[in-house]
């Protein structure tokens, strides 16, 4: 897609300005030559694409997030919801029957109004009966959803089939919640991966795939307008180029930094934002039928494989931490008494002799991601290493994230690395996907018939210690069973330059831009 005639940018060596270029008819009004009006985030990795249906990455939900506008929101510097589409709800007192009352005088993008039969055609295309493949969030958000009904233009009616602790929670985030305009949806076809049209402060104006995506504001939101006009969102693969650019000025803001370049930032006289993360990095295990992997004893031998904690030391220096279980310490559901597999070579070695398994193929990604900042190829050849030792010889192949993500459902692979990000402070968000059977979400496809229906089970339970205690249960048979390997936990980092000012890294890993101010 390329909605852009030429080329948009000139960059001088210490102040950005945007060059006024050639738009389609259709698009905004030229942008501000003002430095301050034009915001340049710099990220190594493109999204996948930009319908908040169909897309479980945060590189797609970092551009989502500034378009789209779900019926709630979590405010600026937590995970407590608030109003956003909504202006306030009533729950039954069974807890089944959720009114909803919408805010109005809102327009989508291309001009069409906001209403509750927006809401219900958005909700209803998730619902099972119309799922497709790439909806992987439908199920989590949408799954309790019976029923939905518009009472009037800006009443909605949500009926659910039992009690959801997380649904409000759910209907906040930016993956599947957002309301996308009916109009669009009908017109490209129920796919607005390239097309998107929200409620947001922002609007798509271009995308150069592979190069950069350009925001601009939405003249028409019903909310206050951001202080930035534009954000120029720029694909920047390698993390050296990254800091360069942002130490010379040429960027405003750039993630998928690591300990390695912190101090290079620092006398470049940017400015580093780092914070405690809710995400974890792990090494997923093959667990479908015919791989060796999908033996418990053979995915604790290779766990006992790996030592961990000093891997994680040397790998993220001290902006990660180990991770002895899946869920960070601040979770609601941790246990310090869940411990993960430890390290013991010499019983990895004996067993793994006598299993007679001797390769493996690890199939990972090349670029930083929030959860690992050195990104899947340095992590997975620290991993190899570790298995080499053991006498078992481990083939690395690495792949771009967005034909990794595509490999993972293709190709023949024992063990991939992946992440998760939180996006609601849920439990259930958190932890759940390992027991989807779907392999978008859980790419090793792990089934493990316990811990599903603890999980289940959660779900339902109001918040309270019985609902912590069923998630710490959740943990104990994820590690005892060996479902994943639990790696790190990373500390939220990002660059800027020091004419910016706000919140821009939400706890939930996103980046608000209408949060944003340069000076």
């Amino acid at each position: 897609m390329k909605l852009f005639s030429s080329k948009t940018l000139l960059a001088t060596a210490m102040s950005v300005v945007f060059a006024v270029s050639t738009f389609s008819a259709a698009s905004a009004a030229p942008m501000s030559r003002k430095p301050q009006d034009n915001l340049f985030y710099a990220t190594s990795t493109e999204p996948l694409g930009l319908d908040p249906a169909l897309v479980d990455d945060n590189d797609s939900g970092n551009i989502n997030c500034n378009i789209y506008e779900s019926l709630l929101k979590f405010k600026a510097d937590n995970t407590e919801i608030e109003p956003s589409l909504a202006e306030s709800w009533t729950i039954s007192e069974d807890g089944l029957t959720y009114v909803f009352k919408l805010r109005q005088g809102v327009k989508f993008h291309d001009g069409t109004p906001f209403n509750a039969q927006a809401v219900k055609f958005n909700i209803d295309r998730q619902m099972p009966e119309n799922l497709v493949p790439k909806m992987s969030y439908a199920p989590l958000v949408f799954g309790d959803v019976q029923s939905t009904k518009v009472i009037d233009d800006y009443t909605i009616e949500i009926k659910l089939k039992k009690r959801s602790t997380p649904f409000l929670r759910n209907m906040a985030m930016c993956f599947a919640a957002p309301i996308a305009s009916p109009d669009a949806l009908k017109k490209f076809n129920n796919n607005l991966m390239e097309n998107p049209v929200g409620t947001g402060p922002y609007k798509l104006v271009a995308w150069d795939k592979g190069q950069q995506l350009i925001l601009t504001t939405n003249e028409d939101y019903w909310g206050k307008k951001p202080p930035v006009q534009n954000v120029i969102y720029k694909i920047m693969k390698e993390t050296s180029a990254r800091v360069v650019a942002l130490n010379n000025g040429e960027v405003d803001i750039i993630n998928g930094i690591d300990a390695n370049v912190i101090d290079q930032l620092k006398q470049g006289g940017s400015k580093i934002f780092e914070a405690e993360g809710n995400n974890v990095n792990y090494m997923v295990y093959n667990c479908r039928d015919g791989y060796v992997t999908a033996d418990r004893e053979v995915r604790k031998a290779l766990a006992q494989a790996i030592n961990v904690p000093e891997m994680v030391q040397s790998l993220y220096k001290g902006y990660a931490t180990f991770a002895p279980s899946f869920f960070p310490t601040f979770m609601s559901g941790y246990d310090p008494n869940v411990k993960a597999v430890t390290y013991d070579p010499e019983a990895a070695k004996k067993f793994l002799a006598e299993k007679g398994i001797k390769e493996l193929r690890i199939l990972t990604y090349s670029n930083a991601r929030y959860y690992n900042t050195v990104g899947g190829q340095v992590l997975a050849e620290a991993v190899q290493a570790y298995f080499d030792k053991v006498g078992v010889k481990a083939k690395v192949d690495v792949y771009d994230w967005t034909t990794f993500k595509s490999k993972l459902l293709t190709d023949k692979w024992d063990i991939t690395f992946i992440g998760w990000v939180g996006d609601n402070g849920d439990p259930d968000n958190f932890i759940n996907i390992l027991a989807a059977n779907d392999p978008i979400s859980n790419q090793g496809l792990w089934q493990n018939k316990e811990f599903i229906e603890i999980i289940e089970k959660a779900t339902h339970v109001a918040d309270g210690p019985e609902r912590i205690a069923l998630y710490q249960k959740a943990e104990a048979v994820l590690a005892e069973d060996v479902g994943v390997l639990p790696i790190s936990h990373a500390k939220t980092l990002a660059a800027y330059r020091p004419n910016i000012e706000g919140k821009f890294t939400h706890p939930i890993g996103l980046n608000f831009f209408d949060q944003v101010k340069k000076n």
